[in-house]
């Protein structure tokens, strides 16, 4: 039996994060006004201020506040807590740089993972989706898992997830920062099952329905290679597409 051997160099370089703003109606935030004055910000509570600053520096403290948090319907979502602010934001952060998974045979699995956080303020959540080409050279890439599958050494395989793996031990479940009921996001059905992987360019693989906190996803890359795998150097680049909903 003839046994191919592979070197991935280059696997998901910086996982380049592409941030996509796209507004889904129209996201605004209103001030109570009249013809003389305006209120950008309005505060109840005891021992707040918005805006303290001296000649070098400027800070909003909080103390006594009588309600924090959110409070969100069908239609509209609101931040409550005197140093809440106003603007939109989406915040997305990606790790883990250029990988070489060395040399693959058909007696070794290959596995590598980056880290990609997100946080939404302001909307009605977003959707990450993972896109780029499986890792290829020349004419020929490593075969996708169009369904979640279980890692099969000796049988060409490309796929990921977004959760803990025992097979291969590498991977983590979902982190929310802070944890609690501030922060939201979740994998999709497909990408967070336990040691089962799948790719298909541009899935949605997480998501929020609602604005949230900071939210740590960890994707684990696989790779399995067969007996009739050509050989050589196989690379592929991967982005982080962030999607906010208004």
């Amino acid at each position: 039996m003839r046994t191919q051997r592979l070197r991935l160099m280059g696997l998901g370089t910086a996982l380049a994060v592409l941030c996509v703003f796209v507004a889904i109606g129209q996201a605004r935030a209103e001030t109570s006004s009249s013809a003389s004055y305006q209120i950008d910000q309005a505060q109840f509570g005891s021992g707040s201020q918005l805006n303290a600053c001296s000649a070098s520096y400027c800070s909003d403290q909080t103390a006594g506040d009588t309600v924090v948090g959110n409070a969100s319907s069908a239609h509209y979502s609101a931040q409550f807590g005197s140093d809440t602010s106003d603007v939109p934001l989406l915040e997305v952060i990606a790790s883990g740089g250029t990988q070489d998974l060395g040399v693959l045979d058909t007696d070794s699995t290959g596995a590598a993972a980056a880290t990609v956080k997100v946080r939404s303020y302001l909307s009605n959540g977003y959707i990450m989706q993972i896109t780029g080409s499986a890792p290829s050279q020349g004419s020929h890439a490593l075969t996708t898992l169009a369904t979640p599958t279980s890692s099969h050494a000796g049988a060409e395989q490309f796929g990921i997830n977004l959760t803990a793996n025992t097979t291969p031990a590498i991977g983590a479940d979902p982190v929310q920062v802070p944890s609690g009921s501030f922060s939201f996001g979740a994998v999709t059905s497909d990408y967070g099952n336990p040691n089962l992987f799948k790719y298909v360019d541009g899935d949605i693989v997480a998501q929020s329905d609602a604005s949230t906190g900071e939210t740590d996803y960890t994707i684990t890359m696989l790779l399995n290679v067969s007996n009739v795998t050509p050989g050589g150097r196989y690379t592929g680049s991967f982005s982080a597409v962030v999607v906010p909903l208004y």
